[in-house]
């Protein structure tokens, strides 16, 4: 069986960015449970968990498991939680929940939703050594900032376009030394001209905002705008 034909370019981008070996990935949000199945195929982890709250999406993914990776010395493995993403049982699923690393993966939601699933998880949490990947569909920059507020640090970040529309990867940590960008610094490659529009775009967003005299977001203008001066004197 090949998953990895299924992923699509943002699920293929993050698996790619997992490089280090894990104690539990928590797959959030899990859909049809395609990244989870990657990372499980290729023991990017010791356990795999499969997090949603659609019983019936998690009833046939069990059922695949179960068929696919059913076997004794497999069982352990993976596990299924049909659970809201603000109530991980971090705490119950290992022998040493404080020292073994957790990845928590949060993708294809809002920003909002993702500040609030990881202010609940910070809440409970946040004195595990925990790692997260985010890709959130809207807000990012309402993302970047909550992650600078509660001192995570950057390992990793990722601009990916797919069907026209960019999305970036944050894969990010607490007890991290580097900073996180407000605005991206390692995701950007000025060559593609993808990502010229995907800034230009981020820009004419918020000047559209500013036209709203209740909203001051000059201060975000013009953090995107220095990246693009170094592109617009190119030419």
């Amino acid at each position: 069986m090949n998953y990895q034909i299924k992923m699509s370019r943002r699920l293929q981008q993050i698996d790619a960015m997992i490089g280090q070996s894990y104690q539990h990935i928590w797959d959030c949000c899990c859909d049809h449970g395609f990244l989870g199945l990657s990372l499980l195929k290729r023991q990017a982890a010791d356990t795999v968990h499969f997090v949603d709250i659609v019983p019936a999406l998690l009833t046939q993914l069990e059922a695949d498991l179960k068929n696919h990776y059913g076997q004794a010395q497999n069982r352990s493995s993976w596990k299924v939680h049909c659970s809201d993403v603000s109530n991980l049982p971090l705490a119950s699923v290992s022998k040493n929940p404080e020292s073994d690393n957790h990845l928590i993966i949060i993708a294809g939601v809002g920003g909002e939703l993702t500040i609030k699933l990881m202010k609940a998880i910070l809440s409970q949490f946040g004195h595990y050594p925990l790692a997260f990947i985010l890709c959130p569909v809207h807000h990012n920059y309402k993302v970047r900032e909550f992650l600078i507020s509660r001192q995570l640090g950057l390992i990793a970040e990722s601009l990916i376009i797919e069907n026209k529309r960019g999305y970036e990867i944050l894969h990010v940590a607490l007890n991290t030394a580097e900073p996180i960008s407000i605005v991206g610094s390692k995701m950007w490659d000025f060559s593609q001209k993808e990502h010229i529009h995907y800034l230009q775009k981020s820009i004419k967003h918020y000047q559209r905002i500013a036209k709203n005299p209740l909203q001051d977001v000059q201060g975000i203008i013009n953090q995107y705008q220095r990246l693009l001066a170094p592109i617009d004197s190119a030419y």
